[in-house]
């Protein structure tokens, strides 16, 4: 069998190329990662934060203990429970996704049976985040991310 011989031309040829590998795979990850982002919580950071630490005495004033399960039959169950018991706030918005991207997010429709918010909810196994803002009686807006875990 006849050997080839190793020259300049193919060591440069194999470097280029495991460098074309690694600089396409930095970069097809860069682009996924940026574009599967969900993007910023609020749009000025400054401005939310002069009234973070009133919003969040305010809302701890409330004393809520949200839960949200998903039963047997796909029905997502959102509960409040005040100090005197079940509370009935109004549910401004409620977005249901993965923490990482927002392709599969889906705005839940919530009714309420006397005890909990029930909302039927299509969701693969795996962590959820409930992105949940609430109206209190007296005007006072709760923002909380609930987790719900699926297990199938």
């Amino acid at each position: 069998m006849m050997q080839r011989e190793l020259t300049g031309r193919h060591v440069l040829l194999i470097i280029c190329s495991a460098f074309t590998v690694i600089v396409g795979v930095n970069l097809t990850l860069a682009y996924q990662a940026v574009a599967t982002f969900p993007g910023l919580e609020v749009k000025n950071s400054y401005v939310a934060s002069q009234s973070f630490d009133a919003d969040r005495k305010a809302q701890l004033a409330l004393g809520w203990d949200v839960s949200a399960v998903l039963d047997q039959q796909g029905s997502l169950r959102l509960s409040f429970a005040g100090p005197d018991g079940p509370v009935q706030p109004e549910i401004l918005s409620a977005v249901l996704g993965r923490a990482t991207n927002v392709a599969q997010d889906q705005t839940p429709v919530f009714h309420y049976d006397g005890d909990s918010f029930v909302s039927h909810v299509n969701l693969a196994a795996g962590n959820w985040n409930l992105r949940l803002v609430a109206q209190a009686a007296d005007g006072t807006q709760f923002q909380q991310r609930v987790i719900v875990k699926v297990l199938k």
